[in-house]
């Protein structure tokens, strides 16, 4: 999952980038609301931290031209102003959550996989496909009972998969979600990490949940 974090606080703004990508995700980042308005027209994010009190352009104004030209891309705001009537404000203009400033890390990441969930149309932290349970608040996965193990890249990757079950995903959609705008990794990791949760998803099973789409993509789900 690709997100952008806009925040002009430079020491948070690395730190809030820097716990992110522990936790698997490929961030960008912006420092003004210019730069951030920029990237989020430019980039199919997952979602957005977007800062209120941002230079150049506000917090405000970034978020209306969001809604103007993405309505779906999901944004969370955050701020250290805690009058009523500011969060009444971002969430009239089209943010998906509010979080007030300081706050502790563990509440951020939940609204973080519940704003990703929201912008996938999920209610639930658990995915389910067929006999595979993928848990996006435990970064756990279970296929028939057994637990199996995965790295933060293989975790995000199979998570994506997942929010698009059934459907063909390309290796440039899945590149431009799970890289940031400054990755240099080699051009076929795509195919790489795929063949990893193969042997780690798909290994010992009849029923092969991965499948390729020769010159399209990657499909997760029962065949029919």
């Amino acid at each position: 999952m690709r997100l952008l974090v806009a925040e002009d606080h430079l020491s948070l703004a690395r730190s809030l980038a820097d716990g992110l990508r522990e936790e698997g995700y490929a961030v960008d980042l912006a420092f003004d609301g210019q730069e951030a308005g920029h990237l989020a027209l430019s980039n199919p994010y997952d979602g957005i931290i977007l800062d209120i009190m941002l230079p150049k352009v506000d917090g405000w104004s970034v978020l209306k031209m969001i809604r103007r030209n993405k309505t779906n891309m999901p944004v969370l705001c955050l701020t250290a102003r805690d009058a009523v009537e500011d969060r009444v404000k971002g969430l009239d203009l089209g943010a998906d959550d509010y979080l007030l400033k300081p706050f502790s890390w563990e509440e951020f990441l939940a609204r973080v996989r519940a704003m990703i969930r929201r912008g996938h149309g999920q209610g639930s932290s658990v995915l389910q496909i067929a006999d595979l349970e993928i848990d996006s608040a435990k970064k756990s996965v279970v296929r028939a009972g057994k637990s199996v193990a995965l790295s933060a890249r293989e975790f995000s990757l199979l998570e994506y998969l997942a929010h698009r079950q059934g459907q063909v995903v390309s290796r440039t959609d899945i590149w431009e979600h799970l890289y940031d705008q400054h990755d240099e990794t080699i051009s076929n990791v795509v195919d790489v990490y795929i063949g990893y949760l193969r042997s780690k998803v798909d290994k010992g099973f009849d029923v092969k949940l991965i499948h390729t789409r020769r010159g399209q993509g990657y499909v997760l789900g029962v065949e029919s």
